[in-house]
């Protein structure tokens, strides 16, 4: 879902980044002609474009009790000698709506978030950490076929120095910063491996699909689980989605666990069709506006497989993906474990503006079939299976532990799934003698 209202999710104690990339919520994007007021100063531009935004779309047609026509005026009459100052205003205003996901973005976050919701990016391809212990900077992930993984950066590497630039002194940020740059550029790298002495990469940075989508199949005992995790609904998501459950097939799987823990959301559409390639019927969502229209969305029989599907969450799995756990949970396609998700219920649309900033604006609610209202509530799971902070910190350092014996929410879905395998191998055994 298209929202900049997207929950933005850390593994505790560990923060890391992709470098040249964010993420983000519930989301649809617009690039609309705005009704100018006749100004000549373009900050005092931007201040009116944000406010008719909100005019025209702004979920609470009572605008919080704020006299929204009086703030256009109290708006306008300011003068404003920069953009920062006009920014100062738009942020204050916005904070009176009291809703923390209508958001001004600036010209460098709208461009972070777009570059996340389109799945692709400008940059090496690396994932990066900084340990909190000794302040050392890590890569933690080369996604495949990019300039990194092909210059042979791998997880683990300790990054010594960006273009000569010691990274001792930079942060997390500054060392992501320092890894961007335009296409087609290079920038040098020195890497410290272990058991090896220290050596420098030149890498030409280059347009990188992003991975929304990792999978594998993992045979527990003698049933094929096909694992997927789906870290964020980008643009992307979908095709990869469709690609990991056919693979998974061909590889004979007999059951699935979709892992939507720490995914914050992302694009309203891409949700509902992932929705479809589990569900042959049923309703999916129910979006309302703020005149009360209803737009539902609902199976088509397209689904891709009826094999048993647990679906893992937690307290960071919002917005879209509470979209897609609503469904299958309430049309009993899934069995939903882990903690209760987030509760974000809101439909955000996201406008860019005339300066190269951005507006992420509230226009809906959303419902899951059952016509709850999850904001700020959340799913509860069929099945309540926590992580303790010790676990969740061993994930954070080292990710590959998740989905294995070390990982109880995992666990806890694999005996589920056994469960289920076995009614189903079972009524189909007792088929096939009444049929001779």
């Amino acid at each position: 879902m298209n929202q900049s209202a997207k929950k933005t999710t850390q593994m505790p104690l560990l923060k890391s980044v992709l470098a040249t990339l964010a993420t983000g919520g519930l989301l649809t994007f617009f690039t609309p002609p705005f009704a100018h007021a006749e100004m000549t100063d373009s900050p005092k531009m931007v201040v009116d474009e944000v406010w008719q935004i909100v005019n025209n779309e702004f979920v609470d047609h009572n605008f919080n009790q704020v006299n929204w026509q009086n703030k256009r005026e109290e708006l306008l009459k300011q003068n404003y000698l920069n953009k920062k100052q006009a920014y100062r205003a738009i942020n204050q205003a916005l904070k009176e709506l009291g809703d923390p996901y209508t958001r001004f973005l600036p010209p460098e976050q709208f461009e972070m978030l777009t570059n996340q919701t389109s799945g692709e990016v400008s940059g090496v391809g690396i994932r990066i950490a900084i340990d909190p212990r000794t302040q050392d900077l890590y890569i933690i992930d080369a996604i495949k076929k990019s300039p990194a993984a092909e210059a042979g950066l791998e997880r683990g590497d300790r990054i010594v120095r960006i273009d000569g630039k010691p990274t001792a002194l930079m942060n997390l940020d500054q060392a992501s910063e320092a890894l961007k740059g335009e296409l087609g550029t290079q920038v040098s790298i020195e890497i410290s491996r272990e058991k090896k002495p220290a050596f420098e990469v030149k890498i030409t940075r280059s347009q990188i699909e992003v991975p929304s989508v990792d999978f594998s199949l993992k045979k527990e005992g003698e049933l094929n689980v096909g694992y997927i995790k789906l870290d964020e609904f980008s643009s992307l998501a979908a095709e990869q989605m469709k690609q990991a459950i056919s693979e998974l097939k061909k590889q004979k799987a007999s059951a699935f666990v979709l892992d939507l823990r720490g995914n914050p959301g992302g694009l309203l559409f891409a949700s509902v069709d992932i929705a479809r390639m589990w569900m042959s019927q049923g309703e999916i969502v129910d979006i309302v506006d703020r005149r009360g229209g209803h737009r539902t969305y609902q199976a088509n029989n397209s689904a891709m497989t009826d094999l048993p599907l647990v679906v893992l969450v937690d307290g960071n799995s919002a917005s879209a993906s509470e979209i897609l756990t609503g469904a299958l949970k309430e049309n009993k396609r899934a069995t939903i474990v882990g903690t209760t998700t987030f509760g974000k219920g809101l439909v955000q649309s996201v406008h860019s503006l005339s300066d190269g900033s951005g507006l992420a604006v509230t226009i809906s609610r959303y419902y899951p079939p059952s016509g709850m209202n999850i904001n700020k509530k959340g799913i509860a799971p069929d099945i309540v299976q926590d992580i303790s902070r010790e676990q969740e910190f061993l994930f954070s350092q080292n990710p590959s532990l998740l989905a294995t014996k070390a990982d109880p929410q995992y666990s806890k879905a694999v005996t589920i799934l056994k469960t289920k395998s076995n009614i189903v191998t079972e009524t189909s055994t007792n088929s096939t003698r009444l049929l001779h």
